[in-house]
């Protein structure tokens, strides 16, 4: 057989049994997976990509008369229906018995769970055909990790009930993690703002049924309401007032007093509002704003990554941001009202952390390049904020600057 001429009828090919599926959810699931390697390929918004693969797809084989090619054309048109074409597709004279269901669902239930720490959230969303023929109730998870502000991972399968008892068993044995009813608005707005900055991703998650459903998640998402136009925005940064309240709350708490920081003397006071501001300037970096969010992960970001790419430290800041960051860690589990292991648990984590934070600090292996370029500065004894000072440094080095080699 001679290998098919375009990427269409690749497609066409690979869908030559759709007829032969069971289900609209078999085909729906089918035609997912198909323009799941559209979508993992595309190098930029992943979703325009598949939707203008699905237009020219429709207009290419809009005269194939196939009972196969009429059924995808459906499918395809019912996955993606902002698709140019989209609308015009009409089911063949061939069509299964089930393809009159395609796409006909209404919401059965909608949960989230997640971790006490706040690093990820899934929600579930569940999912009845309007009539048996279109298929089992099935669910849609959407996994969103919080330090990295994308939606992770997404996997529509069945049976529905089955998911929902694993998911419920998996928090009930886990004092670490929470289950509850969602707001379906609420799924569809947080699963679809994390999701497109995913659709921009350079190279998406290793790992998981990300690309394969992504397709069927997203019509599953358009069948639930659109979150109010009153949602809450997402949380800003703070303020300097309002860190400067921060952190005098936190230098008043029992966590300060009991890591010696209320009364730390003139010489490390520097030090102390240095390393606190390092740690809310780490929390404002994140997607969702939070300086009171710190897990292990969390930390593990911030001592064995940012700091090291995003600041100078001199040998005191050094030494004292371990013991602010557990105070700061305890505080702020405190005040989200965390069970004690998990207070427990970060706080290990931590003190695991130091001996690497400190073989990082001193060799510098971590440091961005202009880090190591202010790092330097103040090696020679430079000023950085001393304008003067710099372009004599500057000018001094800049056959070593231009020159490295």
């Amino acid at each position: 057989m001679a290998p098919p001429r375009t990427p269409y009828d690749a497609v066409l090919h690979a869908a030559r049994d759709v007829t032969r599926l069971d289900c609209a959810l078999d085909a729906e699931m089918l035609g997912a997976a198909l323009l799941g390697s559209v979508y993992a390929i595309a190098e930029t918004d992943r979703s325009a990509a598949v939707r203008e693969f699905v237009g020219g797809f429709l207009a290419a084989t809009s005269r194939r008369r196939t009972a196969a090619a009429t059924t995808i054309r459906s499918v395809f048109a019912t996955l993606v229906p902002d698709a140019e074409g989209a609308a015009r597709v009409r089911p063949g004279s061939q069509a299964p018995a089930w393809s009159g269901q395609l796409g006909r669902v209404h919401l059965t239930g909608s949960w989230a769970y997640g971790d006490v720490y706040g690093d990820q959230t899934s929600y579930v969303a569940t999912f009845a055909y309007d009539d048996d023929a279109g298929g089992p109730e099935h669910a849609m998870v959407a996994l969103i990790d919080h330090n990295i502000g994308i939606t992770k991972d997404i996997f529509v399968g069945g049976p529905a009930e089955r998911i929902l008892d694993q998911v419920r068993q998996m928090c009930a044995a886990d004092e670490l993690t929470w289950f509850r009813e969602e707001d379906p608005a609420r799924i569809r707005g947080e699963v679809a703002r994390h999701l497109a900055v995913t659709d921009d991703l350079g190279e998406l998650p290793g790992e998981g049924a990300l690309a394969t459903d992504r397709a069927l998640a997203g019509a599953r998402l358009a069948v639930l309401p659109a979150a109010p136009a009153t949602a809450p925005p997402v949380a800003e940064p703070l303020s300097a007032d309002e860190r400067t309240r921060l952190v005098r709350r936190f230098l008043a708490s029992p966590e300060a007093a009991r890591a010696g920081l209320d009364t730390v003397d003139d010489a490390e006071l520097a030090s102390l509002h240095f390393c606190l501001g390092l740690l809310l300037d780490h929390a404002a970096s994140f997607p969702d704003a939070d300086p009171l969010r710190w897990s292990p992960a969390v930390a593990g970001l911030f001592l064995l990554d940012w700091v090291h790419r995003r600041a100078v430290l001199d040998m005191d800041d050094a030494a004292m941001l371990p013991r602010v960051l557990r105070a700061w860690a305890r505080y702020a589990a405190r005040q989200r009202g965390l069970p004690a292991i998990a207070v427990a648990q970060t706080d290990a984590a931590i003190e695991e952390m130091v001996p690497e934070f400190a073989r990082l600090y001193s060799t510098g292996e971590r440091r961005s390049p202009a880090t190591a370029a202010v790092a330097e500065l103040i090696a020679d004894g430079v000023d950085p904020d001393d304008p003067a000072a710099l372009h004599a440094w500057i000018e001094a080095n800049r056959h070593r600057l231009t020159d490295p080699d």
